[in-house]
């Protein structure tokens, strides 16, 4: 590769880096609909208003690379957590599996970041929400045989609770992520609580409700 090719590249791999940022901003403080990629180009400084195009397509590639970016770096913590429970038939094991992760990640990235606040408004769109879930399933290997070992560990809770506590776990997670990460964003009031105890809190809260008796 010639030098001027390298600066290309390396100039290119920085432009994907502040659109994927701008568009991580807008679209967690506004929505994914409120935002076109125009407005995305110009928030990350491209004179040139088709630069999301440009770098990765539609919306939906633009969302999806956002989606990846932070799946790859949780994946890494989870298949080390993977390791330690895998054979296990311990509900709290794996619960722990799927949260610390992911509270983990979110600690890392410091404040204010806007990655949880992102990911409840992907949320709430049906086929947004099914296409980051097969984005975060085909970059996270670890990802199945985590799901599949909570299920095993579940097994006698009949499949209709299952599907239902399964749906509330999600909903959980994903807002009362995105409420802390506003709450730290807006004026720091979260900060007496560490995303590692309120992701114990978080775990306590998804195996009482996992764990809690059937009445019907």
């Amino acid at each position: 590769m010639t030098a001027t090719a390298g600066s290309k590249s390396t100039r290119a791999i920085a432009t994907r880096e502040l659109i994927l940022s701008a568009a991580e901003r807008l679209f967690a403080e506004q929505g994914v609909f409120a935002i076109s990629n125009r407005q995305v180009s110009e928030a990350a400084g491209q004179g040139n208003n088709a630069a999301v195009g440009y770098h990765f397509g539609t919306k939906n590639d633009l969302i999806l690379a956002i989606v990846n970016k932070h799946s790859l770096k949780i994946e890494e913590t989870r298949a080390k957590v993977l390791q330690d429970v895998e054979g296990s038939t311990d509900i709290r094991a794996w619960i722990t599996c799927l949260v610390r992760p992911s509270t983990v990640h979110m600690a890392e990235l410091g404040t204010p970041s806007w990655f949880a606040r992102f990911n409840a408004q992907v949320a709430t769109d049906p086929t947004l929400r099914v296409l980051a879930y097969q984005e975060t399933e085909r970059v996270s290997p670890s990802l199945t045989p985590m799901v599949r070992g909570l299920g095993e560990a579940l097994a006698y809770l009949p499949a209709d609770i299952r599907t239902a506590r399964g749906s509330m776990g999600r909903l959980l997670m994903t807002h009362m992520c995105a409420e802390r990460e506003l709450q730290l964003a807006n004026d720091g009031a979260a900060e007496a609580t560490s995303w590692d105890d309120f992701g114990t809190d978080l775990i306590d809260a998804m195996v009482g409700m996992w764990t809690a008796p059937v009445t019907r």
